[in-house]
């Protein structure tokens, strides 16, 4: 079978230009999860069990279900209650914020749950709140074993972003898919679309690992690494 690049060539600036919706839309998605993420795994640490279970169920129920049924909710159920007609990457966004918020808490709260006690118990008895607490003492530290995993998970939502093509967003994967019903080809348009999804992938690591050398605590410096993959079970209590 002849390979016929002048698909590619033809293709390539659309595919960059769906690359550039894929990076970001996964990175507005990514930010606006940490910061739903955060306070998810703040709640989930309450002490009190009936504050802390509508966070708890927030992580089951988007960790519990395929993301690709949370994008057709929300493109065809939620933002036509705020948009019509509703936008397909405003809706990839919020369906990859909104996922990726129930992975991100479960870094935060054990990445803050991580730090010893006894340094929140000194930074009380100097007189410090709990606010400051968090975020001169517990998140500074808590943020340096975040980043495997959290950078994990950014690598994640990119590759995941590719399910937006089935509600027509923009993204890198669907002009994939609209390269092989112009020409009826596969290899040529999907094979360009997996080598563009590596390259940037591949990129995002080396930036992870870099970012895991520079801010590696002394403990991460002496154990062994470790594989850190992101969990796809429901999360426990």
């Amino acid at each position: 079978m002849d390979f016929r690049w002048e698909i590619i060539s033809e293709y390539l600036p659309f595919f960059m230009r769906g690359l550039g919706y894929t990076i970001l839309a996964s990175l507005i998605g990514f930010l606006i999860g940490a910061l739903i993420g955060l306070v998810i795994g703040m709640g989930k640490s309450l002490s009190n069990p009936i504050l802390r279970l509508p966070f708890i169920w927030y992580v089951n129920i988007f960790r519990g279900t395929p993301l690709l049924v949370q994008i057709f909710l929300i493109h065809f159920a939620v933002m036509p209650i705020f948009i019509k007609p509703p936008e397909p990457l405003i809706s990839l966004i919020v369906a990859l914020a909104l996922n990726s918020a129930a992975y991100i808490a479960e870094i935060f709260r054990a990445g803050i749950n991580s730090i010893d006690k006894g340094q929140r118990e000194a930074a009380y008895s100097l007189g410090m709140s709990h606010a400051q607490v968090l975020r001169h003492v517990v998140l500074p530290q808590a943020f340096k074993r975040m980043i495997p995993p959290l950078g994990n998970e950014f690598i994640v939502l990119v590759k995941d972003s590719s399910l937006g093509a089935v509600i027509a967003a923009p993204e890198l994967f669907y002009w994939g898919r609209v390269a092989v019903g112009a020409y009826s080809r596969v290899w040529e348009p999907y094979l360009a679309v997996a080598v563009l999804y590596f390259v940037v992938c591949l990129v995002l690591s080396y930036v992870q690992s870099f970012l895991e050398r520079k801010y590696a605590t002394d403990d991460q410096r002496k154990k062994p690494k470790k594989n850190l993959r992101r969990t796809r079970g429901t999360a426990g209590h």
